[in-house]
């Protein structure tokens, strides 16, 4: 091939030509000067020289072997005789994914011819089923934490899973499952989203709610309460998770005249119970609360009655008032 720069009328022909006959060893070069060859293989010059310059390469022979070929023959090939003779292997893609440095969905335009990428460039109006699919994928590989949780929606997540471990009717929302699930319950939440912005306004809370039976939305108060009322009169908060769930911590002078614990999830499972001093400090722990006032309240109360002389500790605790105080109206 001539050494000259600018490739002439007949390094065209033959770059065309050579590019009918190999049509798969039409190369693109790459930022560091080797090539990238329609069929997804590299390939590097020998030596340097003007072809070396082409952003085309039609090549006619080629050493395979090793991870790189090496280019023995070639013509250079004009980036505008690709489009024109060769547009039936030119396809264009459009294409969206979750950028999550910036918070929203990127779409972009590439049109490839085989492996080698012509142009990428931003896709402006990405159609509504791309943006869902992008969501839905990011959702998919990076996990549900990327959705706008809030205590509130995760404790109803904890609640759900409580119930479903007893009855697998009652549905799967552990964040494994929600993530390889998303496109059957979050897909229909995602119109007019794109933005992290867009994604904080969705309620999961409702969400999960809403993969309930009617029947079920109405159980779920019954069998996975959300607080516990006691004797006393306060309502104290039923926790879902960890290995000890459901418990609820709550003072021991509350829970005077309760004689056996709490069953809930279908009456199957008795809540723990934190059974606490006057300054909230733990002081037992019980799923067995007629056998706690049987053998072990008496050993307690020497200890609590020690400590807090000025509260109310009964010998009867069946029979006793309980309070929130430290003793009962009238004791004194």
């Amino acid at each position: 091939m001539p050494a000259a720069s600018v490739p002439t009328d007949l390094d065209r022909c033959c770059g065309l030509l050579v590019s009918f006959a190999y049509p798969d060893r039409i190369a693109f070069r790459r930022p560091d000067g080797r090539y990238l060859m329609r069929n997804g293989r590299g390939a590097q010059l020998l030596h340097k020289d003007s072809l070396g310059q082409s952003a085309f390469l039609a090549i006619a022979e080629v050493d395979d072997e090793g991870a790189e070929g090496r280019i023995l023959l070639a013509a250079p090939l004009e980036e505008e005789d690709v489009y024109r003779h060769h547009a039936e292997g030119i396809t264009e893609e459009r294409s969206a994914e979750w950028d999550d440095a910036s918070g929203t969905v990127r779409a972009r335009i590439r049109r490839t011819f085989g492996a080698i990428v012509l142009r990428e460039q931003p896709d402006p109006s990405p159609s509504p089923e791309q943006i869902t699919q992008a969501l839905l994928e990011a959702v998919a590989a990076k996990g549900v934490a990327i959705l706008p949780w809030t205590e509130k929606a995760r404790k109803l997540q904890e609640r759900l899973m409580f119930l479903h471990r007893l009855n697998p009717d009652w549905p799967d929302v552990s964040d494994e499952t929600l993530a390889a699930t998303a496109e059957e319950w979050l897909a229909p939440y995602l119109s007019g989203v794109r933005k992290r912005a867009d994604l904080q306004a969705l309620s999961l809370y409702n969400i999960l709610e809403g993969l309930l039976t009617w029947p079920q939305q109405q159980e779920l108060n019954a069998e996975a309460p959300t607080h516990l009322l006691v004797p006393s009169g306060s309502k104290i908060q039923i926790h879902y998770d960890g290995p000890q769930a459901p418990y609820a911590a709550v003072r021991l002078q509350e829970v005077f005249g309760m004689m056996e614990t709490p069953r809930i999830g279908f009456g199957r499972v008795p809540i723990t119970l934190h059974l606490l001093s006057p300054a909230s400090r733990p002081v037992q722990v019980t799923s067995d609360l007629r056998s706690f006032w049987q053998h072990t309240y008496f050993e307690v109360k020497k200890d609590l009655k020690g400590r807090y002389p000025k509260h109310y500790w009964p010998d009867d605790p069946l029979q006793a008032t309980a309070t929130r105080k430290v003793r009962p109206d009238g004791q004194r």
